[in-house]
């Protein structure tokens, strides 16, 4: 297992995305913790920010640990900060907010308060994904990752349908009318705006009653909140935006109704966002060479030319749940008003 202390190449890599993220001398920088963050990355988010001249506080606040309830990973919604006013405006007031809790503000229900900033500032904010400082440092993000997700976004946003197939048998139709629409290529300079490192891909939040079809988690696909790769072929059912059944056999079948049953909650089974991968320095692979403990899996998520399927939350269709689950998936060819964007895994320029 890699060593998590403190290498200078990281705190170089560290200040590299703060200089992308305009930090200037004198800004408040606020850097978001909790008692099970990786004290590594809070330490060097504080060395970086404080080379390039940002007053900085580190805010560390308990994790919350749930009891009687299923296990939760890669759910995106920090649960740590309760709603605690003083918290929230502590955060409203800094120009910049390096976010290093576990699962990040992305979905947090504090995240629109935060966000507004206070009247006078508005923050930006910079999710640390919870990997090891190896994989970050692998994935310094770049013009090139921006321009193109910057273009498929713009795609992303025009098109009125998203349809996706592969040869393993996903065939997926998917309404765009009313979706929210997103990018992410690993640093934001821009006041009231939330990116996270590692980045590079496009996803599409779409509105309830959206997503019809069949999907087949293949075997090489990812299973992120279990970070597994798929060994045996698992098909999904899909009706107005509902896993209806699963069918498969073995072990990859018998964890996914496991864990979707345990939540207790219809809303586990329904879409949370779909998208595709666009940095072509973040790899497949790269999950055979980590402990699970190790690594959050954003780079499998971004990985060039995956389709992304997630369940769970999804505040465009007015859905909330704690139950989530990614699916970076190889081999899809995903098209927009039947413009392909992704051609059997590979990116259409």
């Amino acid at each position: 297992m890699l060593q998590e202390r403190i290498e200078p190449a990281w705190i170089d890599a560290f200040e590299s995305v703060l200089r992308r993220c305009a930090l200037q001398p004198g800004d408040q920088v606020a850097i978001l913790g909790e008692t099970q963050s990786r004290p590594v990355l809070m330490e060097m988010a504080r060395l970086a920010a404080t080379r390039l001249g940002g007053r900085c506080f580190m805010l560390t606040l308990p994790s919350v640990l749930g009891r009687g309830e299923p296990l939760t990973r890669s759910t995106g919604a920090c649960p740590a900060i309760q709603n605690s006013a003083p918290v929230i405006a502590a955060l409203a007031a800094s120009a910049l907010i390096i976010d290093c809790t576990v699962e990040g503000l992305m979905h947090a229900p504090e995240l629109p308060a935060i966000i507004q900033g206070n009247g006078l500032t508005q923050p930006r904010i910079l999710y640390v994904s919870n990997e090891h400082p190896e994989a970050l440092c692998r994935l310094l993000p770049d013009e090139q990752t921006e321009q193109q997700v910057k273009v498929h976004l713009k795609r992303l946003r025009a098109a009125r349908t998203m349809r996706v197939s592969s040869a393993a048998g996903t065939d997926l139709r998917i309404d765009l009318q009313g979706a929210v629409g997103g990018g992410n290529w690993g640093y934001t300079s821009r006041p009231g705006t939330l990116t996270h490192w590692p980045g590079g891909l496009v996803l599409a939040f779409p509105a309830a009653g959206s997503v019809n079809g069949t999907l087949v988690l293949a075997e090489g696909d990812v299973n992120l909140t279990f970070k597994r790769y798929i060994d045996r072929a698992v098909t999904l059912t899909i009706e107005n935006d509902y896993v209806t059944r699963i069918d498969g056999t073995g072990v990859d079948a018998d964890l996914l109704r496991s864990h979707f049953e345990a939540w207790g909650e219809r809303e586990a089974y329904a879409v949370s966002h779909v998208g595709w991968g666009l940095n072509a320095a973040a790899r497949w692979d790269s999950m055979a060479f980590y402990d699970k403990r190790d690594f959050n899996g954003t780079e499998l998520r971004a990985f060039a030319g995956n389709f992304l399927y997630s369940t769970g939350a999804n505040e465009t269709a007015g859905r909330y749940t704690r139950g989530h689950f990614d699916w970076p998936m190889r081999h899809c060819t995903v098209a927009l008003d039947d413009a392909v964007v992704v051609d059997t895994g590979k990116v259409v320029a």
